[in-house]
């Protein structure tokens, strides 16, 4: 029988019982993986007593904890679906994914109470455990329900075809959909993600990106509980913990988004002793060339961007440490075992996956892989279309160089059409990233009476004095982009608006253009 990630867990207790698995700041816990798996079992239980069945449901509406790394193993033992829910999502959302997964124990904690206060007298036959003590009164104490079980291992028979986890999608636009993951598929993309990174028993990585995100859970936190490593838990991302942490427990690698590799490189490095970190890694947006240089240059570690998205497991790309500087900006090339293909798209209906573009062509991309989703939980319809011909299709668009790297031109909702051309958002954002007084940055389209739509960014400045003739007159001497490529208008903000994996928001953005559309 194929490895499920509850036999994964049982391997690395049972070979590295003494050493320390988890460190979670917030609580000041350290355990070892014995005392790890003691927790585990004690949940795994607690879950079979509440009635947690096989293929029963269990969700999590948590921060970064080690209750959330627990829920993960003990789900796996006992064959319940583990479904973590993203901690900023709106009481209405959370009520949506509670009545579409139907859980049958609901995790919480103090941060997010007020988001099930209205909701939870509608889901009557959920049982709610609060991590935190003093719970609301519709809960029950986590800690007193895991103390009182036993730490038996549980001894239910889970097959590596099983449905491991329900993941929902960021939900950018619409509502999210549940993406089901099996065993096999996770096993595998572990896996995949050792062999590229190299890990070891000796890695202490830093968990700071949301657990809930398939990033940082099966890029990262999984792989290093696969070789025996370590992981440092925060509760969440905070610049100078991250940089103090990194320093005071000898940490060798993390993931962050560039948003976040960006903002610890705003600090004063000089006041930490870094020389652990060995590499690092990045993904859920594209990195600027400019940024990628930046992280080399200043934290002195190798870097490896891995491409994904939630349906794919999520990595279908790496760019590896030597191939930073040769191609920055591109996404890399497939994975192991992943096949990538640029296709024309169509206007009606999922693109012809036999339909292949040609070199430098743009398209839809579209992946396969053995950590692809089986579906999208009470969504066929919408399955059909994303694996339509066996290969998911992302919505991506994107091109294929003459060595074989895909680089990402845009999402198909993002490009914009200014006066019949075709012009994708990320190739602007890039030349913009290039200006010491830029920040952050997003380009998107705005309704033009003229050309149909015009090419405007928003900026959150690094430097104040940064003016609108100072970013136009960049771009133009850049030599990087087309008069029509050009932005005509520029909104200075504070910040963009991000989901927690990273991307950004530009519906919003969009919603902002359209009231001042209005105004």
């Amino acid at each position: 029988m194929y490895t499920t990630l509850a036999d994964l867990f049982n391997q690395t207790v049972q070979k590295y019982p003494n050493k320390e698995a988890l460190y979670y700041v917030q609580k000041n816990q350290r355990w070892t993986y014995a005392e790890w798996n003691d927790q585990v079992n004690r949940l795994a239980n607690a879950l079979i007593e509440t009635g947690v069945n096989k293929g029963d449901r269990v969700s999590t509406y948590l921060f970064n904890t080690s209750e959330l790394a627990t829920a993960l193993f003990a789900c796996t033992k006992i064959g319940a679906v583990f479904n973590p829910i993203n901690f900023r999502l709106s009481a209405d959302e959370v009520a949506y994914i509670i009545s579409d997964a139907e859980p049958k124990v609901f995790l919480f904690e103090h941060a997010v109470a007020a988001n099930l206060k209205n909701i939870h007298s509608k889901f009557q036959d959920v049982n709610f455990w609060c991590v935190d003590p003093d719970p609301p009164s519709y809960a029950q104490f986590y800690d007193q329900k895991v103390s009182a079980a036993t730490s038996d291992e549980p001894k239910i028979d889970v097959d590596e075809e099983d449905l491991y986890a329900i993941m929902y999608t960021s939900g950018t636009t619409g509502r999210p959909k549940g993406v089901m993951h099996r065993h096999r598929d996770m096993v595998e993309q572990s896996l995949i993600i050792i062999s590229a990174s190299q890990l070891t028993p000796q890695d202490r990585g830093l968990v700071t990106a949301p657990m809930f995100h398939c990033a940082e859970l099966h890029c990262c936190f999984i792989p290093r509980v696969h070789v025996g490593g370590s992981n440092v838990i925060m509760h969440h991302f905070d610049v100078k913990q991250v940089l103090q942490l990194i320093q005071d427990e000898k940490i060798t690698l993390f993931f962050a988004a560039p948003t976040m590799w960006n903002m610890l490189l705003q600090e004063d490095l000089s006041q930490y002793d870094l020389t652990s970190l060995r590499k690092g890694f990045y993904g859920a947006a594209p990195m600027a060339p400019a940024l990628v240089r930046a992280c080399q240059q200043k934290l002195n570690i190798g870097l490896l961007q891995a491409y994904g998205m939630t349906e794919m497991g999520p990595a279908v790309t790496f760019l590896l440490e030597d191939e930073q500087l040769l191609k920055a900006g591109s996404a890399g090339r497939a994975c192991l075992n992943h096949d990538i293909r640029v296709v024309r798209p169509l206007e009606n209906g999922p693109s012809d996956p036999d339909d292949i573009a040609g070199v430098g062509e743009v398209g839809e991309i579209v992946v396969k892989g053995p950590c692809m989703m089986i579906g999208y939980y009470n969504r066929p319809e919408a399955t059909e279309k994303a694996l339509y011909k066996g290969w998911y299709h992302t919505g991506d668009l994107g091109y294929v160089d003459e060595d074989g790297f895909l680089w990402i031109a845009d999402r198909v909702d993002d490009m914009l059409i200014s006066g019949g051309e075709n012009i994708y958002p990320r190739e602007v954002e890039d030349v913009l990233y290039e200006h010491p007084g830029v920040l952050d940055v997003a380009v998107l389209g705005e309704p033009d009476e003229k050309w149909g739509e015009r090419v405007v960014a928003f900026i959150v400045k690094k430097d104040p004095a940064v003016t609108e003739s100072d970013l136009d007159l960049f771009c133009k001497d850049s030599g990087k982009l087309a008069d029509y490529k050009r932005p005509r208008k520029y909104y200075f903000v504070d910040q963009l608006p991000r989901n927690a994996s990273g991307k950004i928001q530009k519906f919003l953005l969009r919603e902002q253009l359209q009231t001042n559309v209005k105004r």
